[in-house]
């Protein structure tokens, strides 16, 4: 068997079998031809060869009844390659395909019988072969997708497409290529198809698509390249019969007939660099505009640009929204569409799905559809219509792209707690090191499934996060959730308790970690390591978001550790909600845990954010809660801290009581040997003595406990801020009024040095109290109730507070 004959076979086999695949022979042929093939299914068990070989001709015979011209001209190449390779790997099957194909002629009756079907043939002895015309279209290609609906917005992409300059008529002396990266759904395919579209006239060589996606679900690994090059070359007429059949010579072939063309490619999809730079076109003024999830970075090696496509503003999001589903629907209730909008992550794909909700239920509101979409566990499927999924369907052709390993790594990272983590959260998630963490990380990034924001910490896009939680419940073990919350909580924990001890050792804690962090690096001791204050701020929303899931998995002790090495932040930095949310939390899991001295402490805490939101009923209930629990735990230095907090609650109701609560906490401290405890007992009991009425012995009482504070084995300087501030309000009720100001001054810097933000608020406005006094100084007024209120408003207080507060800025000019 001579090549020339392997090769004719393997051309002439493919239009009888065409010819047959509508017939009613069809059924005859098919099992002929996996006959003919049985020698290559023993030499491969599996029957991969015999199998790929079927499916390419049932691909066929599928697209010639959908009568599609390049779905024909594609299928066809595809079954050309599946019988060359078969072929040449065996010479004898050859002579049977001669033969099969001489019968099946014969029994179909000679085939079909228009020209249009068999316009050419050629002969050798014994043998007729149908060869098919080659597809050449009447004029340049252009086979840019319509658009099925209007296309609004991007208004800034377009016009940086636009100052192309090839693109825009300028100098045409090169080939401009393009990449539209961004994540699934975001709308980079409607953005190009729209651009080019207008471009008919700036490309008569034609424009030509090709849509990888679909590509890579019919064609064997690899093979993608292969086909979208035989494709391109069939869209510039080139016959079927003189198609090469390798990626090289197609390449050289299609720069060869490109060389004197200016035409545009439009690569949809694009996974590989690979995939572009065998399409880049030889005609000067050319140019490929290429959409891909990856940022193909590799490509800038051959003057690539990439333009980030990101999801839609608000004000964007809410224009597509009402142009699919009606300007109506949005007026009726903007709030919500807004709701809906930001639910849909802004993501183009997600807000069709949802205006084609709203259009074909019409007593559907935007509101339902709102709270729909508000529950996480069940938004991906509420972004359906008529038992499709085409959110989840974006992002499934992304994760199948990504190997194994990565997969499951993306599928643990959707169940970290929180919207953003850095690579050693996400080392501790995956359960393996930093280094390897790191790795799936860039790779998610650079497939737009990630992002990074400006401090270098990474969080899913919008719906993305919804989609990894989504193939982990379907493909993780029942446990794994579990196992990844425990193991972030850990890490976060760990991390807590070092920043916790860095900004003061010797505070009281009930949590004995000393077996926890005995063998860890502490981040926070080193030379040039991070502000702990600074980290605690930087991860609070995380943090609180482990809080409220580790009830959820029964995480009840750790759970009310991390609440309580968390308090540290809200001490320096009065976030009130979440202050108050992360204690009441940590109580539930401390009470779940049945540890009465842990319930106890975070009880206690629990009564500052209450106070200060004003809430005292609540106050004095936990308190009252936490003096039981600390009985029943027989601690006696707790039971001074719990007495120090009741006596502050007592300040405000009855200043006799928060005195003898006082005293007693400073009598159980120095028997507890806890020297730090009693001076902080000090400090409140000279603050009591003041507001009742003793002012003299105040001032006695807090000049001491600031002296303790600061001979401290490690000072307390925070709490002698306090003191010091306490000091002035004393002297002003002395009459010492300039003392009072310098003293308050002293100390309003001191706490803002020590990053004791509501103290700092608290001793300014003792100051502009004592300048809105007829004669006071007003020099300093504006500025302090300026940062007062600042403060205040970053604290979350109260709006009556702020209210007064703006009132007596507003005073003061």
């Amino acid at each position: 068997m001579t090549v020339e004959v392997v090769a004719l076979a393997a051309s002439g086999a493919t239009s009888t079998v065409v010819g047959l695949a509508v017939t009613e022979a069809w059924t005859q042929a098919r099992a002929r031809i996996r006959r003919l093939f049985v020698r290559r299914r023993q030499q491969d068990p599996a029957g991969a060869e015999a199998e790929e070989l079927q499916h390419a001709v049932e691909q066929l015979a599928t697209a010639l009844q959908e009568g599609g011209q390049h779905a024909l001209g594609d299928a066809a190449d595809r079954l050309r390659r599946r019988l060359r390779h078969a072929l040449r790997q065996d010479s004898e099957a050859a002579h049977e395909l001669i033969t099969l194909l001489r019968d099946l002629d014969e029994l179909d009756g000679g085939g079909p019988s228009s020209a249009a079907a068999r316009p050419a043939t050629v002969t050798r002895p014994g043998v007729t072969y149908d060869v098919p015309p080659a597809l050449r279209p009447d004029g340049p290609p252009s086979q840019i997708p319509a658009l099925r609906s209007p296309f609004v917005n991007r208004t800034v992409e377009l016009s940086d497409l636009n100052r192309s300059t090839a693109w825009a008529g300028g100098d045409s002396s090169h080939v401009d290529v393009r990449v539209l990266a961004g994540p699934p759904g975001v709308g980079k395919s409607a953005l190009a198809c729209h651009w080019a579209h207008g471009m008919r006239d700036r490309f008569p060589g034609g424009r030509i698509y090709v849509d990888f996606a679909e590509l890579r679900t019919r064609s064997v690994a690899g093979a993608d390249v292969l086909d979208a090059v035989g494709h391109c070359l069939r869209s510039l007429g080139v016959s079927e019969a003189v198609l090469p059949p390798s990626l090289s010579e197609r390449t050289a072939l299609f720069r060869r007939r490109t060389s004197d063309l200016k035409v545009l490619l439009v690569l949809d999809d694009v996974t590989a660099p690979a995939q572009v730079r065998a399409l880049i076109p030889q005609g000067p003024g050319s140019a490929v505009l290429a959409t891909s999830t990856a940022k193909l970075g590799e490509l800038s090696l051959d003057g690539a640009r990439t333009l980030s496509v990101e999801p839609l503003s608000p004000e964007a999001a809410l224009l597509l929204l009402a142009d699919r589903c009606g300007q109506a629907r949005v007026d009726a209730d903007p709030a919500a569409a807004r709701r809906v909008a930001e639910l849909c992550s802004r993501l183009p794909v997600a807000l069709h799905v949802a205006a084609a909700r709203l259009l074909n239920d019409r007593h559907l509101t935007m509101a339902a559809l709102a709270a729909a979409l508000a529950d996480e566990d069940r938004r991906l499927s509420a972004l359906s219509v008529g038992g499709r999924f085409p959110v989840s369907a974006v992002f499934d052709s992304s994760y199948r792209q990504l190997p194994p390993d990565l997969a499951h790594g993306y599928r643990l990272l959707g169940w970290i707690p929180g919207l953003s983590f850095d690579a050693a959260t996400a080392s501790a998630a995956l359960g393996c090191d930093v280094v390897s963490a790191q790795l799936l990380l860039d790779v998610l990034e650079d497939m737009s499934l990630l992002e990074t924001t400006e401090d270098r910490r990474y969080r899913f896009h919008g719906l993305v996060r919804l989609h990894a939680r989504e193939r982990a419940a379907a493909e993780e073990p029942a446990d794994g959730e579990s196992s990844v919350v425990r193991r972030v909580l850990t890490h976060y924990l760990v991390l807590t308790a070092f920043a916790d001890r860095a900004v003061r050792a010797d505070r009281t804690r009930v949590a004995d970690l000393r077996s926890l962090l005995a063998d860890r690096a502490d981040p926070f001791a080193v030379s040039g390591g991070p502000s702990p204050l600074d980290w605690l701020e930087a991860e609070r929303s995380n943090i609180m978001a482990v809080l409220r899931c580790a009830g959820e998995h029964g995480l009840f002790t750790p759970g009310w550790q991390l609440a309580e090495g968390f308090t540290v932040l809200f001490l320096h930095h009065r976030h009130l909600g979440d202050w108050r949310e992360s204690l009441e939390l940590g109580a539930g899991y401390a009470a779940a845990a049945v540890a009465p001295a842990a319930e106890a402490r975070l009880r206690s805490l629990l009564s500052r954010p209450l106070m200060d939101l004003g809430e005292y009923s609540s106050a004095r209930e936990a308190l009252e809660t936490a003096l039981a629990c600390a009985e029943v735990a027989g601690d006696q230095v707790l039971h001074a801290s719990v007495l120090e907090f009741s006596g502050r609650y007592w300040d405000r109701f009855d200043p006799a009581r928060a005195v003898t609560a006082y005293q007693r906490s400073m009598e159980l401290n120095l028997r507890g040997d806890e020297p730090r405890g009693a001076a902080i007992a000090a400090f409140f009991l000279g603050r009591a003595q003041d507001a009742h009425g003793e002012a003299d012995q105040a001032l006695a009482t807090l000049r001491q406990a600031r002296t303790d504070l600061l001979s401290l084995a490690a000072p307390d300087r925070r709490m002698a801020a306090r003191a010091t501030a306490a000091l002035g309000r004393v002297l002003d009720h002395l009459g010492r009024t300039e003392e009072a100001v310098t003293t308050l001054r002293e100390a309003a810097r001191s706490l803002r040095e020590q990053e004791t933000y509501a103290y700092e608020a608290e001793a300014l406005l003792d100051l502009a109290s004592i300048a809105e006094r007829p004669g006071g100084d007003r020099s300093h007024l504006r500025e302090d109730l300026t940062r007062a209120i600042a403060l205040h408003t970053e604290m979350g207080s109260p709006p009556g507070l702020m209210e007064e507060l703006r009132r007596r800025l507003d005073d003061a000019d």
